[in-house]
């Protein structure tokens, strides 16, 4: 995100999204400042607890989602009785 005209905020969902992306940064921002004609930009970090919505995915739930995309699943289960605790 352009916080700036100088300055470009990075948020982060996790900690290891943020390793993760630091393997990687410094070549990153090394080709953007030489693309756009600006070595003055400034990176900021900020970890963004907002986005940080995490549905615990059952069994369950899994197929349900796969039951949307093919109805005939739902037939299936209802004839073999699944268990999916």
């Amino acid at each position: 995100m352009k916080s700036d005209e100088n300055q470009i905020t990075v948020k982060f969902s996790s900690d290891t999204a943020k390793v993760e992306f630091d393997k990687i940064s410094r070549e990153f921002f090394n080709h953007f400042k030489t693309k756009v004609h600006n070595f003055s930009i400034e990176i900021l970090y900020q970890r963004d607890s907002e986005n940080q919505k995490q549905e615990v995915k059952t069994k369950r739930k899994i197929f349900e989602k796969f039951i949307e995309k093919n109805p005939l699943l739902k037939d299936l289960d209802d004839l073999m009785r699944f268990d999916l605790t």
